[in-house]
């Protein structure tokens, strides 16, 4: 097998032009002559690298370019082929966004209609020794799907663009977190295949667990050259002469071939099994196998294996109270290799809303985001993409747990032709490819569309029309048996495995808890009692750099047109009002708003986890919408687009510790839960301290508890009347810190509020706190120290106010009087004196109190 690479990195010169639809007068030249583009990329980067087009990003940039989406392009390559002795050449692109012509020196080979599937032709005999070209005609995304609309017949969605009835990447289309940029591209790698006897058409390399040994299972299917003297009669071995070689480490085997292929068993007792974060290392083996013909390599695959087992127990249970018609509770709960796994999930969409410009480093960088939150799973959610193998890679060396969609999302889909076979040609490609990894731990149907079609209003308008259904119920789940038959399936998210339950009753599955951040008040969460919990989430701002580096509005305010654009939730900013509730005052200017409404983000999901883990064993984890951005906006996200770790992402860190110690309301007053997912024994020495907020701290009362908990296990505690019944509630708050034995892991401290922030009567910054500085000697890094004198609550650090680039180690902070804490800051170039000073005080240091301050 010889390779031949066309992307623009390989030296293959691309280049873009315009084909009909709009385009401003000034670009009315890109339809005469092309400008250079690269290949993977799209038509909004090809253009902004060619200084024709601003940030779409930037201000009311979304709206201006809109155009872009309603144009043909062209992408064009001439390069240089050299045929050799090989009798088969085959054209191969990995991504074509969407609909599109392939024309190979002026005929035309190929056309696509999906954006998540490869396109592989053959094209021996048009390729020449020498020059070539290759035109890929794509149509404008947004009339392409309005047309393929019209001929389906419309169905229900969510946004404005028919994006159901077209195979691309739905949030490239706008979602209520993502800007509306339509794109078009070649988007993956593009290149030629050229072979004579054999190749590989597919390695599925599934790592098993039979009777605790490890068996590497390869499936292999092989196609044989026309006129290849390798084979005989087909649906018979092919002979000696064509074979599989697989080995692993020091293990090998040989096998013959059929005319279907192959499928090779290795054994490798004493292999380490891989195992998901907080269960053990996850561990991979390298693995290789090798289409042979006559005894000499024609063909392979070379890749990184892990053993390991997935089940999901959906099995009846009584933790749940009975349910209205006597529906059952049941488990909903991931196993690996044996062991219950308690999921600390979020949500993950597409990096950034251009595709192509997510590299290597963005997913490094996302997953220590993940797991120095603490996280072991993420969802790759059905309104994006199947995400690149650097991500799946990247998530089988950390032990992160992938819950994938099938990419189907907040819409009814048509189930006839063409789109039918679009979507199995998709999904047979996805499971093969995605089948490899250990970390892909769940197979999931789509993105809220059982739940849709129950309860949005669908029924009526579809009028018995199909719907999606014949998708999630019969193809999916039977291509997932054929081809990893390894990992679980479920019909969707959220989902009841009970004929005639709610899609989205808590005693039954996931659930989608969507009510507090659109209609009720973040209380609402702990009337909850779910079994799994696949989304939730409450919005707030980018960081303030993020924010301010595309929202021009001068003065600045939320409810700016440029802030605006950069807030797509409906009714968004009034949410982020109303959500404040009578936890956390109104804001009295925009610095204000930026950090009262990321507070309370962060209030409102850590409330969230802590309750449900609270819960255990009832609740066996939640996903939190989302971790990440795809452009800079106001959303649930974790991180911002720019990389920058909100309040929110260190609230998710301390309730995803491995022991969590938190106070919740039982009967009417606080207990002390802790939630021990280690493998390992705790105990420890829980001080309950009942403290004034005034100057001092003074502790009203104290009571300590000796705790044990075992492995995966949780207690709750009652507490005395000495700490659990305040004297004046708006005078004092109980805290719990916990101090374990020789051996065991800490947890952070735990605070009970009988009465909200806002109504706190907490000494003002200059009567609560002091703040010193230090910076290093390369200037580079600057030690933030704060010094309480007073109860001080939620102290973050925003150094991105002077240094965009800058981060900190550490946010929410709260403290007692005499207590200190330090707060590290890498810098991303040297600071002067003066910004070392700036970072003690608002806007840069701020904490709970200072929002009360002069407020009578």
């Amino acid at each position: 097998m010889r390779r031949t690479d066309l992307s623009s990195a390989a030296g293959a010169q691309w280049e873009l032009r315009a084909g009909d639809g709009p385009l401003p007068d000034a670009l009315a030249h890109l339809r005469r002559r092309g400008v250079p583009a690269r290949v993977p990329g799209e038509v909004h980067t090809d253009l902004l690298a060619a200084g024709l087009v601003p940030d779409v990003f930037d201000g009311d940039n979304e709206r201006l370019l809109s155009w872009v989406g309603r144009t043909d392009w062209t992408w064009t390559a001439r390069f240089t082929a050299a045929l050799g002795d090989e009798r088969h050449h085959e054209l191969v692109a990995e991504g074509v966004d969407t609909v599109a012509r392939l024309v190979l020196n002026g005929t035309e080979v190929a056309r696509t209609a999906n954006h998540h599937r490869t396109h592989r032709v053959d094209v021996t005999g048009l390729l020449r020794e020498g020059p070539n070209e290759l035109r890929v005609e794509v149509s404008a995304p947004v009339p392409a799907a309005e047309a393929a609309r019209d001929r389906l017949g419309a169905r229900p969605q969510v946004n404005h663009h028919p994006y159901n009835a077209l195979r691309k990447t739905a949030c490239s289309y706008g979602w209520d977190w993502g800007v509306d940029v339509a794109t078009s591209g070649v988007w993956r790698p593009v290149r030629l295949e050229s072979w004579s006897a054999a190749r590989l058409a597919s390695v599925r390399p599934l790592g098993l667990v039979e009777d605790g040994t490890p068996v590497l299972e390869v499936h292999a299917d092989v196609l044989l050259g026309a006129g290849s003297d390798a084979g005989s009669d087909a649906g018979s071995d092919v002979g000696s002469d064509v074979a599989l070689r697989v080995r692993l480490g020091e293990h090998e085997v040989h096998a013959p071939v059929s005319a279907a292929g192959a499928v090779v068993r290795l054994e490798a007792p004493g292999a380490g099994l891989w195992w998901p974060r907080g269960h053990g290392e996850p561990v991979l083996h390298e693995a290789r196998v090798d289409l042979l013909v006559g005894g000499s390599v024609v063909d392979g695959w070379a890749g990184r294996v892990g053993f390991r087992t997935v089940e999901l127990d959906q099995t009846p249970d009584d933790l749940s109270p009975t349910r209205p018609g006597g529906a059952r509770s049941r488990r909903f709960q991931l196993r690996v290799n044996g062991e219950d796994v308690h999921v600390r999930g979020a949500n993950w969409i597409p990096d950034d809303a251009l595709l192509t410009r997510v590299d290597d480093d963005d997913v490094r960088r996302a997953l220590d985001d993940t797991c120095e939150a603490g996280l072991n799973l993420l969802r790759v959610w059905g309104g994006g993409l199947y995400e690149s193998e650097a991500f799946y890679r990247a998530c089988d060396e950390r032990g992160v747990l992938v819950w994938q969609d099938f990419l189907l999302a907040c819409a009814a889909y048509a189930e006839e032709e063409p789109l039918r076979s679009e979507f199995e040609a998709e999904a047979r490609e996805a499971v093969a490819r995605l089948s490899a990894h250990p970390s892909l731990a769940l197979w999931c149907g789509g993105n809220e569309n059982l739940w849709g079609h129950e309860d949005w209003g669908w029924q009526e308008e579809l009028a018995g029309r199909s719907w999606g259904e014949g998708y999630y119920r019969e193809l999916f789940p039977a291509v997932v048996a054929e081809l990893d038959p390894r990992t679980p399936y479920v019909p969707g998210s959220p989902f009841s495995p009970d004929a005639g339950a709610h899609p989205n009753d808590p005693a039954q599955g996931p659930v989608h808890e969507w009510e507090v951040w659109n209609r009720q008040d973040q209380d609402r969460y702990r009337d909850l009692h779910p079994r799994f919990v696949s989304e939730f989430g409450f919005q707030g701002p980018p960081a303030w750099s993020t924010l301010t580096s595309v929202v021009h509005d001068d003065p600045l305010d939320p409810y700016g047109p440029q802030m605006l654009v950069h807030q797509k939730a409906e009714d968004g900013n009034g949410k982020l009002e109303r959500g404040l509730g009578a936890h956390l005052p109104r804001w009295r200017d925009v610095d204000e708003w930026h950090w009262v409404t990321q507070l309370n983000q962060a209030r409102a999901v850590a409330l969230g986890l802590e309750h449900w883990r609270s819960l255990f064993p009832l609740c066996s984890g939640a996903v939190v919408w989302q971790l990440n951005d795809s452009w800079p906006v106001v959303s649930w996200a974790l991180v911002d687009s720019a990389g920058v770790r909100k309040p929110v992402w260190y609230a998710v860190r301390d309730a995803s510790a491995e022991v969590l110690v938190t106070l919740q309301p039982r009967a009417g007053r606080p207990a002390l839960c802790v939630h021990n997912d280690s493998p390992a024994p705790w105990r420890g020495r829980v001080r309950l301290a009942r403290t004034s907020t005034a100057a001092g701290s003074p502790v009203l009362a104290e009571e300590q508890l000796e705790v044990g908990v075992a492995p995966r296990s949780a207690v709750v505690l009652e507490l005395g009347d000495a700490v659990a019944v305040p004297d004046d509630e708006r005078r004092e708050v109980l805290r719990a810190v916990a101090v374990p034995v020789e051996g065991c892991g800490g947890a952070r401290p735990a605070v009970w509020r009988w009465a909200e922030t806002a109504d706190l009567a907490l000494c003002a910054p200059q009567e609560a706190w002091t703040a010193s500085a230090q910076l290093d000697a390369t200037a580079r890094s600057v030690r933030v120290t704060v010094t309480a004198a007073a109860y001080t609550e939620d102290l973050c650090l925003f150094p991105d106010r002077i240094d965009p680039g800058a981060r900190v180690d550490s946010g929410l902070v709260s403290l007692v009087a005499g207590q200190q804490h330090t707060f590290t800051v890498t810098t991303s170039r040297p600071w002067s004196p003066g910004e070392v000073d700036d970072v003690c005080a608002p806007p840069v240091l701020r904490c709970s109190n200072d929002l009360l301050a002069a407020r009578a």
